[in-house]
C-alpha cells in the first residue's frame, strides 16, 4: 500500500509519517514547501507520481483566531485546498483520509455530538472545516472524513505545551473551566486513522481520547503530572475573550467508531501522561 501525506510536517502528519512505515506502507511525506494544496496542478502532480492508494490530508489553516481577519487565506488552505485534493483522488482512484474538527458545530448544549448532527460553525475557521467536508462528499465515494477535537502532539505547538510553558513563566495561569470536551493525542489518532486505511467502512467519525474534561481540568492534570507550582485558576469563557468564539461543548460521541468495527482510543489521562513522558515533561 502507498500513502501521501499533505501537511506532513505538522503533529498528526509527523505521527503517521513515522508510523505508515512501520506498518508496511510506501509513503510519501508532502509538507506546505513540498506541495501547496491551494495549487491544484501541483496536487495532481504529487499524488501521480506517489501513486499513493490513500491520501491522508492533513494540510490545513489551524490559527483560530488569525483566520478572523484573513479569512480568505483560511478558506484557500481549508476550502480550495481540500477540493483540489479531493479533485485529484477521485481522478487517481484513491481513498480520501479528510481530518475535520468539533469546530464545525456550534457547541450548544451538553449531549455529545454525533457525526449526523448539523454543523453550524461559530467561526471562520470552523466554517472552512465544514466547507472542506462539504468538497469531500461532492466529490468522493471513497472518503473517510473524521472530526477531531483539542488535539495535542509531540510535534509542535499545542494547548498542553502552552499551559505548561505559561506555568513555568508565571506564578498564576487562568484556564477556562466552561469549555468541555475531549483531548486527543496526535500518536493514538494516527493509529486510529492507517487503521481506517486498510478497510472500507467509509463515512463520517468522530475520534477523540475517551472521556470528557474542562479545558481547565485537562491543564490541571498536566500541573499535577509534571509538578507545576503555579496557580491555576479556573475562568469562564465570557471573561477571556478571543477574536473567534470557541465551542463550548466539544463531546463527541463515538459510538460510530466501534459500530465500524474500529476501537475507541484509550482514556484521555493515559494519553497525557504518555505525551508527557514523551516529550520529557514527566519523569
Amino acid at each position: 500500500m502507498r500513502a501521501l501525506i499533505t501537511g506532513g510536517a505538522g503533529q498528526l502528519g509527523r505521527e503517521l509519517a513515522g508510523l505508515l512505515p512501520r506498518r508496511g506502507w510506501e509513503t510519501v511525506c508532502a509538507s506546505r514547501q513540498d506541495t501547496d494544496v491551494t495549487d491544484a496542478a501541483l496536487v495532481r502532480l504529487a499524488l501521480a507520481e506517489s501513486g499513493a492508494d490513500v491520501v491522508f490530508h492533513c494540510a490545513a489553516w489551524t490559527a483560530v483566531d488569525a483566520a478572523e481577519e484573513q479569512a480568505e487565506e483560511c478558506r484557500r488552505v481549508n476550502v480550495l485546498g481540500s477540493r483540489n485534493v479531493a479533485e485529484a483522488c477521485r481522478e487517481s482512484g484513491s481513498a480520501m483520509i479528510y481530518v475535520s474538527t468539533d469546530y464545525v458545530f456550534d457547541g450548544g448544549g451538553a449531549r455529545p455530538w454525533r457525526p449526523e448532527d448539523k454543523c453550524a460553525p461559530l467561526s471562520v475557521y470552523g466554517q472552512s472545516k465544514r466547507d472542506g467536508e462539504l468538497e469531500v462528499l461532492r466529490s468522493l465515494e471513497r472518503y473517510f472524513i473524521v472530526r477531531t477535537s483539542w488535539l495535542f502532539g509531540k510535534n509542535g505547538h499545542n494547548f498542553i505545551s502552552a499551559v505548561l510553558r505559561a506555568g513555568r513563566e508565571r506564578d498564576r495561569v487562568e484556564v477556562v473551566d466552561d469549555q468541555i470536551g475531549g483531548p486527543t493525542y496526535a500518536a493514538d489518532l494516527a493509529a486510529l486513522l492507517c487503521d481506517m486505511a486498510m478497510t472500507e467502512r467509509y463515512g463520517v467519525y468522530h475520534a477523540a481520547n475517551t472521556g470528557y474534561c474542562s479545558r481547565y481540568e485537562l491543564a490541571a492534570e498536566a500541573f499535577r503530572l509534571t509538578g507545576t507550582a503555579a496557580a491555576l485558576v479556573p475562568v469562564r469563557t465570557v471573561d477571556y475573550p478571543r477574536h473567534a468564539p470557541r465551542p463550548r461543548n466539544s463531546r463527541f460521541a463515538m459510538d460510530s467508531l466501534t459500530a465500524a468495527g474500529f476501537a475507541l482510543l484509550p482514556p484521555w489521562q493515559d494519553a497525557l501522561a504518555r505525551y508527557l513522558r514523551e516529550t520529557g515533561e514527566m519523569a
